[in-house]
């Protein structure tokens, strides 16, 4: 669930309070006026200075938290905007953008000498995007086919333990009662999303936490498993350097057609070509 900040359900985490704190606040000015869109924040550097002179529990180091978030606030929803219709309320966007605040305001050291804004944007950024990794799906997919995805997992186990060996896809097309071809759709489609616990804080510890999803560096076991049973991965390896480029970079990489485009200097129309060549070949590869 997207924590609510600022407003009267606190978060557990520091950031949760320092954006509640803040909630009597939040109406000063329209975020979208032109002086805050051409605010560069460069005067919160003596505030930054102030701050780390502060003690943790000394009082009036709260209060100035809370000021400095409190004037930033337009910045996060701002950068929130940007990510706008894509399939998220601009309420629950906008929420996540101001939790990247709260934590950019307490990961920030002016002693760097680096300008806040510098770091405040993509701090906001990874936050929003990671909202975006955990909750939803990175790609439009339609539904019947997500429906298949979640039972792909169960389907797998139960063969596997009554045939003894790894089922074909088209035996667990016929358990499932579907095309063999959904099958192979619906582990692509699989990979465009992510569930929130490979991307929680690792036990490590430190300044930094570095999520399940860094350390481990592999997808979840589960989704391998579906990739032997199917023998997708060996049909991938199969295809030509350009169709496994964009094969990988549309539904591993999670980015648009357009992006995908500009990184190869190639036009959309023939992204989306060869989205659908491919797509067709595996289908039809999985289905014999």
């Amino acid at each position: 669930m997207t924590q609510r900040l600022p407003g009267t359900r606190r978060s557990s985490s520091s950031a949760g309070c320092g954006a509640a704190s803040v909630a009597g606040e939040t109406n000063r000015g329209k975020p979208g006026s032109r002086s805050n869109r051409d605010d560069t924040y460069d005067d919160l550097g003596p505030l930054f200075e102030e701050l780390a002179a502060f003690d943790d529990s000394d009082p009036q180091r709260e209060a100035l938290r809370a000021r400095i978030i409190a004037r930033c606030l337009p910045l996060a929803d701002h950068v929130a905007r940007k990510f706008a219709g894509r399939g998220e309320p601009m309420d629950d966007l906008a929420q996540v953008g101001r939790v990247g605040l709260v934590h950019a305001v307490d990961r920030f050291d002016a002693a760097r000498g680096s300008p806040f804004l510098s770091f405040a944007i993509p701090t906001i950024m990874g936050e929003i995007r990671r909202h975006f990794r955990d909750n939803t799906w990175a790609m439009r997919v339609p539904r019947r086919v997500k429906e298949i995805h979640l039972r792909l997992g169960p389907t797998i186990d139960t063969l596997s333990q009554r045939l003894g060996r790894s089922p074909t896809a088209k035996e667990i097309a016929a358990e499932l009662e579907v095309d063999p071809g959904e099958i192979t759709q619906a582990l692509i489609a699989g990979n465009a999303y992510q569930p929130s616990s490979i991307d929680a804080p690792s036990p490590a510890g430190g300044d930094v936490e570095p999520t399940l999803l860094d350390s481990l560096g592999a997808t979840e076991p589960r989704y391998d498993r579906v990739e032997e049973s199917l023998a997708i991965g060996p049909l991938v390896a199969k295809l030509p350097e350009r169709e496994r480029q964009v094969l990988t970079m549309r539904f591993f990489d999670s980015m648009t057609q357009t992006q995908i485009a500009q990184r190869l200097g190639i036009s959309q129309m023939h992204v989306s070509r060869i989205l659908a060549k491919t797509l067709a070949y595996l289908r039809d590869q999985t289905a014999e």
